[in-house]
């Protein structure tokens, strides 16, 4: 089942653009970040708890992985994201798996579809990068039902994840004006009810999702390729600045090494509501 949008206009808000086409960069090759990540998704599902019947929202959904879980249980999803070549290698995905999603370009700030379209809404380390939290908050509710579900995965502010982002973030480029707010606000429980309890009844479990590759060298290739957010920034450094950064990068993975390969363990939480 597919929704006609309610608004006209551009499909991105125009203060997304930019961060739209960053994201968008990682194409196809987003698809093994979903995989790094598979056992946290699964973790986001079990608790959701889809039904046969309903119909899901997977909200910044990438290259829909989490969609494509659901849809294999037989049930409906429509998937959203804002960068467009994400959206389409996910389209692709699921039809080369005979598994019926309707695949959208749209923006998690600004939803385009009714109020009350869904039985339930779920997001895995996607709705927490967005500019304006409150409005993506707002949106989250607003198509849900009454006595709908929202479930969300979230990384932790002071995991292993917070603090690849601090590595990468002294050669990030100075931002005009204020900064962006951090996506991990959404790993902070109080901020989380600051934003959602208002029209959820909410539930928090942890959980520890492990990375695993065959080495540090191999994560880099992983993220530099797939990542919007580190290959947008790669391809603008200098070749000196961005091996300097590949060290660090490749460095910090390494420190989880053992005799198979490096696992790093990044904790996150499930966060889970019921739409009052």
């Amino acid at each position: 089942m597919a929704y006609t949008p309610q608004h006209e206009g551009p499909p991105v808000r125009s203060h997304n653009a930019s961060l739209s086409a960053t994201w968008s960069s990682g194409g196809r090759a987003y698809e093994e970040v979903s995989r790094g990540i598979a056992d946290a998704i699964e973790h986001c599902i079990k608790r959701l708890m889809p039904q046969p019947g309903e119909h899901i929202l997977d909200v910044a959904t990438g290259t829909g992985w989490t969609a494509r879980r659901i849809a294999k249980r037989g049930i409906g999803v429509t998937a959203i994201d804002f960068a467009s070549d994400l959206v389409e290698a996910g389209r692709e995905l699921a039809a080369a798996r005979n598994l019926e999603i309707t695949f959208e370009h749209g923006d998690a700030e600004a939803l385009p579809y009714p109020d009350d379209s869904f039985d339930a809404v779920i997001s895995t380390f996607g709705v927490m990068f967005v500019q304006k939290p409150n409005d993506a908050a707002r949106e989250l509710a607003r198509v849900c039902r009454s006595g709908g579900r929202l479930a969300l995965t979230t990384w932790t502010p002071n995991g292993k994840v917070s603090e690849v982002f601090k590595l990468i973030e002294p050669f990030m480029p100075e931002s005009a004006g204020a900064p962006p707010p951090s996506p991990f606000e959404w790993g902070n429980p109080e901020r989380v009810r600051e934003l959602l309890a208002d029209n959820f009844e909410l539930v928090f479990e942890k959980g520890t999702s492990f990375y695993r590759e065959p080495n540090g060298q191999r994560a880099w290739e992983t993220y530099s390729n797939g990542f919007g957010l580190l290959r947008a920034l790669a391809d603008k450094l200098d070749d000196t600045t961005r091996e300097r950064l590949k060290q660090e990068f490749v460095a910090f993975h390494n420190g989880f090494g053992s005799e198979l390969g490096i696992c790093v363990p990044r904790d996150y939480w499930v966060i889970k509501g019921t739409r009052r």
